[in-house]
């Protein structure tokens, strides 16, 4: 069992290693992209795009709950990205600077509230065992039931946990984003967790 445990423990720390060395090499290219794209490459744009569409749109939906909105949010987005490009300092991630961008834009758009919750027939959520039914119907149901949970939270909470746990952002930058203090990030982030978990907990109890 120990050796085991051993194992387990060297791989967890090869993986953590691995993934920091993925993540300093693509801030690299991001840096390298964001070079080339100011002295007029179009296609370090694109490059940009394909790297990052399918996350920003995913986060885009998941905040704004419509996919035809979501696409339009993303679209202008790079558009904006593009024209300002050539002034553009950043303090963190390229990933970070998009997602932000995603999500102020959907906020400034105004969120319907009357909105129906995220189809998760739009999105590919089973991962790439997807075609296994027993799994898609399984991944499908939780999917439904996590969405129709978040929609219950403040929409300040939502945005927190979706560009936290789905974009990835740090709470340092969500907040720098947004113009508010670090804690009332955190504090958005945890009420929401808790209220989150109590309402699942309280579907299982029925």
């Amino acid at each position: 069992m120990c050796v085991i445990m051993t194992a387990i423990a060297i791989l967890r720390q090869a993986q953590d290693k691995v993934s920091k060395l993925t993540g300093k090499l693509s801030m690299f290219e991001d840096k390298w992209l964001l070079w080339k794209l100011r002295q007029g490459s179009s296609a370090a744009l694109c490059r940009i795009y394909e790297k990052y569409k399918n996350d920003l749109l995913a986060l885009a939906i998941a905040l704004s709950n419509n996919k035809t909105s979501a696409e339009d949010v993303l679209h202008d987005v790079f558009v904006s990205f593009a024209q300002s490009a050539g002034r553009l300092q950043l303090r963190d991630s390229l990933k970070g600077y998009l997602s932000t961008s995603i999500a102020n834009r959907v906020r400034n758009l105004g969120r319907d509230k009357n909105k129906p919750a995220l189809d998760v027939d739009e999105l590919d959520i089973a991962g790439p065992e997807s075609d296994c039914p027993d799994r898609l119907a399984i991944s499908k149901e939780q999917s439904q039931r996590i969405g129709a949970a978040m929609m219950g939270l403040p929409y300040e909470q939502q945005e927190v946990i979706i560009l936290h746990l789905q974009s990835g952002l740090k709470f340092k930058e969500i907040a720098e984003a947004q113009g508010i203090s670090i804690n009332t990030i955190q504090s958005r982030y945890r009420y929401g967790i808790d209220k989150l978990r109590s309402i699942l907990d309280s579907e299982v109890q029925k």
